[in-house]
C-alpha cells in the first residue's frame, strides 16, 4: 500500500510535536526539544507561518512527516526548499513512506521553480546517508554548517 500524503492541519500539531520528539530521541537528542504545541501552530498556521508541514499516513494513521521551509540563495537568485525535519515511524521504515515525502517535496520545488532542495544529516546515520544516495543527492563535505543560538546569540545581539 502507498502512502497517503496530506498538507498538515492545525488538528495534527499534537502528532507533529510527538513526531519532532520521536526523531530527536533517535538522533540521540531526547531532551532538546523545547517547542510547544503553540509554537508549532504559530510556526505552520499563522498569518505569518514560516513553515510547512507534510503528513504522511497508512491505512489511515499517521506514519511520519516532512516539516519545510523556502529559504534562498543569492547564487542562483532564486528561493529553495529546506527540509528541516523527515521522520518516518519505526514500524513504517521500507514501505516507501520515506520516498514518497521526498518525491512530494521534490515536486513542490519544481513546480515553484526553486533552484534548490537542501537538507542535514548527521554523518553517523549511515542508513539515512545510504538512502539519501540511492535517490540522488549529493554531500556537500566542503560546507561546514555553523549556529549561533542561546547565550552566545544574545551576546552578539546585544553589541554597540
Amino acid at each position: 500500500m502507498s502512502p497517503v500524503l496530506r498538507d498538515a492541519t492545525p488538528g495534527d500539531v499534537a502528532t507533529v510535536l510527538r513526531f519532532v520528539r520521536e526523531l530527536a530521541d533517535y538522533e540521540r537528542e531526547p531532551d532538546a526539544v523545547v517547542a510547544t504545541e503553540a509554537d508549532l501552530h504559530a510556526a505552520l498556521f499563522a498569518p505569518d507561518a514560516v513553515a510547512a508541514c507534510v503528513l504522511a499516513e497508512l491505512d489511515g494513521a499517521a506514519v511520519g512527516f516532512a516539516l519545510w521551509f523556502r529559504n534562498f540563495s543569492t547564487w542562483t537568485g532564486k528561493p529553495g526548499l529546506y527540509l528541516e525535519d523527515l521522520y518516518v515511524t519505526p514500524a513504517a521504515r521500507g514501505a516507501g513512506v520515506g520516498r514518497a515525502l521526498l518525491r512530494h517535496l521534490a515536486r513542490i520545488a519544481a513546480d515553484r521553480g526553486y533552484a534548490r532542495f537542501e537538507w542535514a544529516v548527521l554523518d553517523w546515520n549511515e542508513p539515512a546517508i545510504r538512502f539519501y544516495e540511492s535517490i540522488g543527492s549529493v554531500a556537500m563535505d566542503e560546507w561546514t554548517v555553523r549556529r549561533l543560538s542561546g547565550d552566545a546569540l544574545a551576546r552578539l545581539a546585544a553589541e554597540a
